[in-house]
């Protein structure tokens, strides 16, 4: 084992720090070969890249990472068949999910159709009233409006009697999603999915948006062949739709690796050029004021977007995504952000019950594999935000359920820890028959239980995954270097930022401030503390702790003045006043022996 970091055994949160990189030759070689500042070597080695990738890593293209259509199974199928449906101006419809990446890959679809003269009909189901993906109902609502060919994004690939209802009705489907498939697939004219059983792309790491784009690409291409474009009808420049795929994919948390890295980084840039009129309205009612980053995405603009789907309607979200008209954006922009504050009290109330639940039924010392909790009255559209609360609090997978006396079913979210899939253990309690519907991927996933069952499926959970979360139960911190606050400057911000865009899979460096003293904290927001730290040359820092409060973290923060603490975060550049200065996320500290 590693030493420990500052010998650093068990900080404040019961993690122990080590360092993220152990061989500093790596390093020394990225930095040397591609001259590079040591630091910025030390940063990608510590993420895995080699002394040969640095290049391409630090300057990820879409031209070198895009795989071919034809490395996804029914890839080339599905874009023939749909770029066939745009030349007969057959009826289109799409049912998508009512999250940021659903949402997203509707809006992307959409804008694709209107640029090469068509348009579809969108059936975004309620989060309340029935739930995620496909539903005959759904289904027979589009074919009674006139479709066709029906598109389901980032949701079908477990809809097996939707799917199979929409055959008998004389649709023709293509399913395009992300989500653990089983063996069995539905009825579908092409099954796009990167996490098929059978496909080999090797792309499983992307979201809906990510996979919506390469088959608009591939669309794109065929309609190329066909003739379908001319001076009148030019072909469309679909850069420029990258930023709701970067949106998507930081929203959807999936790891910021190969082509999704280079989405990011590029939708990133387009996004700054405020050419779609929902983002720029968003961005400004969310009071973002600096060039949007991964942070902006997934903080300011993500649960705004999120929160029609949650406490309102996807509808509003799609709306703005789509809308060309600045004044509709502003307004549709209000709206969410009057949504978002609704379900921001929602969920408190909801967080506050389910740790308390959580708690009562672990005991003093049980340790459980996962957390299951469940409740009469919760709302449906904050449970998966509060089971992102529990596993963060409790470093288990968590699962929170809206219980319904009328139906008799529990329908909520599960949120998981690295190195834990919990979208295969739901789909094996599916496949167990405990639950009525349920799948998802390794982070996240989404399931409805019969009440009666839910012993038996915290018992076949637990059972499931409790090696995996057994041989993670003592947490470390990796740490990437010692600062001070001196050495905190918006240059080494700068620096790093060329290893970024950091996310899942690919976190932010992660800095120890040592023997640092708190001279201030307070509480920020509804459990956010705030404070400023300083080092023993005097050098002020100020810094945040997001969700601290009530936590042995906040509450370190909040009392201790006497002695110097060791302080770990990330380096931020925020807005504070008219100017721009650094700033530290704390995410753990440690008490000096």
């Amino acid at each position: 084992m590693n030493p420990a970091f500052l010998d650093i055994e068990r900080s404040i949160k019961g993690q122990r720090w080590v360092a993220r990189l152990s061989d500093q030759r790596l390093a020394q070689a990225i930095a040397e070969k591609n001259e590079l500042p040591e630091i910025l070597g030390r940063v990608m080695a510590a993420r895995g890249v080699g002394v040969d990738e640095a290049e391409e890593f630090l300057n990820p293209t879409l031209r070198s990472l895009m795989p071919a259509p034809s490395a996804f199974m029914d890839m080339e199928k599905g874009a023939a068949r749909l770029a066939q449906a745009i030349v007969a101006k057959e009826p289109i419809g799409i049912i998508s999910d009512y999250d940021v990446d659903g949402v997203s890959s509707a809006a992307l679809m959409i804008r694709f159709l209107a640029a090469v003269g068509h348009e579809a009909q969108v059936y975004i189901p309620d989060r309340l009233t029935e739930g995620y993906g496909p539903s005959e109902k759904a289904v027979s609502t589009l074919q009674e409006q006139g479709t066709q060919l029906l598109l389901t994004l980032d949701c079908g690939v477990l809809s097996h009697d939707p799917l199979a209802h929409a055959a008998d009705l004389g649709l023709t489907t293509i399913i395009v999603d992300h989500h653990q498939a089983s063996a069995e697939l539905p009825h579908a004219y092409a099954v796009i999915n990167p996490n098929r059983q059978d496909d080999t792309s090797g792309q499983g790491h992307l979201c809906a948006a990510g996979v919506v784009m390469i088959l608009i690409a591939a669309v794109n291409k065929a309609l190329r062949n066909l003739g379908h474009y001319s001076e009148v009808r030019p072909e469309p420049n679909m850069m420029q739709w990258l930023e709701l795929v970067a949106l998507a994919t930081v929203c959807d948390v999936v790891p910021l690796k190969g082509l999704n890295r280079a989405y990011v980084t590029q939708g990133l840039r387009i996004m700054a050029r405020r050419e779609n009129p929902g983002i720029s309205a968003l961005a400004d009612v969310g009071g973002l004021k600096r060039r949007p980053d991964v942070y902006a995405l997934g903080f300011i603009l993500g649960p705004r977007i999120n929160a029609a789907g949650r406490v309102g309607h996807a509808e509003e979200a799609l709306a703005l995504l789509t809308t060309n008209d600045k004044g509709e954006a502003y307004a549709l922009a209000r709206s969410l952000d009057e949504l978002n504050r609704k379900r921001q009290v929602i969920e408190l109330r909801v967080v506050d019950e389910a740790i308390m639940q959580a708690e009562a039924a672990m005991g003093k010392d049980k340790r459980p594999s996962i957390v299951v909790v469940a409740a009469d009255g919760w709302h449906p559209g904050v449970v998966g935000l509060a089971a992102s609360r529990l596993k963060d609090r409790f470093v288990v997978p968590s699962l929170v359920l809206a219980m319904n006396t009328k139906t008799g079913l529990a329908t909520g979210s599960g949120r998981s820890i690295a190195g834990v899939d919990l979208g295969k253990a739901v789909r094996l309690a599916s496949e167990a028959g405990i639950l009525t519907k349920g799948g998802g991927h390794a982070m996240a996933a989404g399931l409805t239980v019969p009440t009666e069952k839910l012993g038996a499926l915290r018992q076949f959970l637990e059972d499931v995954l409790s090696v995996e979360v057994e041989r993670l139960r003592d947490p470390s911190l990796a740490v990437d270097g010692a600062l001070t606050a001196r050495g905190a400057t918006l240059d080494l911000i700068e620096l790093l930022e060329q290893a970024g865009p950091y996310g899942s899979a690919h976190p932010s460096p992660m800095f120890v401030f040592p023997a640092h003293k708190v001279i201030y904290a307070d509480q920020v927001g509804n459990d956010h503390v705030r404070c400023t730290i300083v080092s023993s040359d005097g050098i002020k820092l100020k810094a945040i702790a997001f969700r601290a409060l009530g936590t042995p973290l906040g509450e370190l923060l909040l009392s201790e003045r006497s002695h110097p603490v060791h302080i770990a975060g990330r380096l931020v550049a925020d807005e504070w006043g008219a100017k721009r200065v650094p700033a530290v996320q704390i995410e753990d500290a440690a008490i000096i022996r």
